[in-house]
């Protein structure tokens, strides 16, 4: 039971209230004096005759105005709305004691930590926060708060250490520990063994092939020439594109992109070379191309399988010598750019089948890089996973969500046919409908992608055993062929040479028929 006795100040007023408590054997809890004139006593209920006959003895104490009872201390208000505040703040809070020990932590942090706030409490700082050492700044009992880049499990966050003082008996200053605040703001990027940071240490991977990718692209990215960057829609193509630029020696120069395939060819052309005046209506003083305006910068073609004839053989003259007509005009224009070409699968697949200039593409592919998809670097599922589940969590303002195991595996199995920006875009989806704390399958939405073994089932009833292996390799090709269109990874994948998986998907009709020459 809790009471809040009103009175007016009197010397001894407390001490004669726990008298009577003492003399009716009531066992007190907690008592709070509020200087504005307000007792508040906590004692375990009591039968009602013994509570009236308490509440009377009370009212007769001298300077004594009221006695109500209410449903809780105001500490006890306090403590609540204190814990309220704490679990719905969507950034990490931790309090630590002088030893750098937890004492109070959030579900922010716990979420992050993939604990129960009550095992995380007692632990040592230093074992759940990485990036700065909590307890040598706790051991100089500092004054003045500090800030550093924290590292909470997968996130990253820029944390304020508060320093926390009391007055002891004596009414001295003592140092009690520390409250640790994570604001939701990105880790910069690490500098690198020469001291600079590198524009590559924000691609997050696990996968040895995209290390040795990137370690590549890192040289790569000092050369000043054209660069061809491959792989499936979503791998990060022009996440590359864009760090070799940053990289190279043309960083400070204009960064220009242009989707090849998005534009028809009359559009393309103007956009990349320009039109003098009186061309066109709209500007009639004529407009500068994308090389015109990256001069001395870096223009990324994107999609540049998808260019027109026309357009290829113009680019191959401007790559001869860096000279150009715009359309209507008769005199040169010398321009100096880096040029990075993307390409969905791989290029020269667009060479054999003739929709791509052969010259073109070898001058093209002076430097190449070809990105792996999703599903071939398994290990990176979860790190993407963990990464855009903090990201948009910061960006939607709410506490962090957990992945539960079912929902680790789902993720970790599913093929991703529209590598990292599917598996982006569906855990921002996900995320932005979720009512709850930790995200499980049913909450992912992805359409269903056959399993192999379903899609091979062979009907072995008619024919003969080579009709059977042939259905039984047409079935295998045509399921395989979207994820692999390119037919020399086919190739590597099933064990065989260029050629042959060629002229199979030649002889099964798949894809795009090559011309004959």
């Amino acid at each position: 039971m809790r009471l809040e006795i009103t009175c007016s100040d009197r010397l001894g007023l407390c001490q004669d209230v726990l008298t009577i408590l003492r003399e009716n054997g009531i066992d007190l809890k907690g008592i709070e004096v509020d200087p504005i004139g307000k007792i508040y006593l906590s004692f375990p209920t009591i039968e009602f005759a013994d509570f009236q006959m308490l509440m009377s003895k009370i009212r007769r104490i001298p300077n004594v105005e009221d006695v109500k009872t209410i449903p809780y201390m105001p500490t006890e208000r306090e403590h609540y709305e204190f814990n309220l505040l704490l679990s719905t703040l969507p950034n990490p809070v931790i309090s630590v004691d002088s030893k750098g020990r937890v004492d109070i932590i959030n579900s922010a942090a716990a979420a992050l930590l993939d604990t129960e706030k009550d095992a995380l409490r007692g632990e040592l700082v230093n074992d759940l926060v990485g990036g700065f050492h909590v307890h040598r700044w706790l051991e100089k009992q500092p004054s003045e708060p500090h800030t550093d880049y924290v590292r909470i499990g997968t996130a990253n966050y820029r944390a304020s250490f508060l320093p926390v003082w009391v007055n002891d008996k004596e009414g001295e200053p003592a140092f009690a520990g520390a409250v640790v605040h994570c604001q939701s703001e990105p880790l910069p990027s690490r500098p690198n063994s020469s001291g600079q940071v590198s524009p590559f240490s924000h691609v997050l991977t696990q996968h040895a092939h995209v290390k040795r990718v990137l370690k590549d692209a890192e040289r790569m990215a000092q050369l000043d020439v054209p660069l061809l960057i491959e792989g499936e829609t979503g791998v990060g193509k022009e996440l590359i594109a864009r760090a070799c630029h940053q990289a190279g020696n043309r960083s400070q120069q204009p960064f220009l992109a242009v989707n090849c395939g998005a534009l028809p060819d009359n559009v393309a052309e103007s956009e990349l070379f320009g039109y003098g005046p009186g061309i066109f209506t709209h500007h009639p003083s004529g407009k500068k191309g994308i090389f015109e305006q990256a001069n001395g910068g870096t223009v990324l073609l994107d999609s540049v399988g998808d260019m027109s004839q026309e357009l290829q053989a113009k680019l191959l003259r401007f790559l001869e010598d860096g000279t150009f007509r715009r359309i209507g005009e008769e005199q040169m224009v010398r321009v100096d750019v880096r040029l990075i070409c993307l390409a969905r699968g791989a290029l020269f697949e667009r060479v054999e089948s003739g929709h791509f200039r052969e010259d073109l593409y070898y001058r093209l592919n002076v430097l190449s890089l070809q990105l792996p998809p999703l599903r071939d670097r398994k290990g990176d599922v979860l790190l993407l996973a963990e990464h855009f589940v903090q990201k948009f969590c910061q960006q939607l303002q709410r506490a962090p969500i957990r992945l539960s195991p079912p929902c680790k595996d789902y993720l970790s199995q599913y093929s991703w046919p529209g590598n990292v920006r599917q598996l982006e875009n569906t855990l921002f989806r996900s995320i932005s409908m979720l009512e709850r704390e930790t995200l499980e399958p049913s909450d992912i939405n992805l359409p269903d992608v056959p399993a192999i073994a379903d899609s091979l089932a062979i009907d072995l009833e008619d024919g003969t055993l080579e009709d059977a292996v042939k259905r039984f390799e047409s079935t295998l090709l045509r399921r395989l062929y979207p994820s692999y269109p390119s037919t020399r990874q086919l190739a590597r994948k099933l064990g065989l040479s260029h050629t042959a998986i060629a002229n199979k998907l030649r002889d099964y009709g798949i894809g795009k028929q090559r011309k004959r020459t």
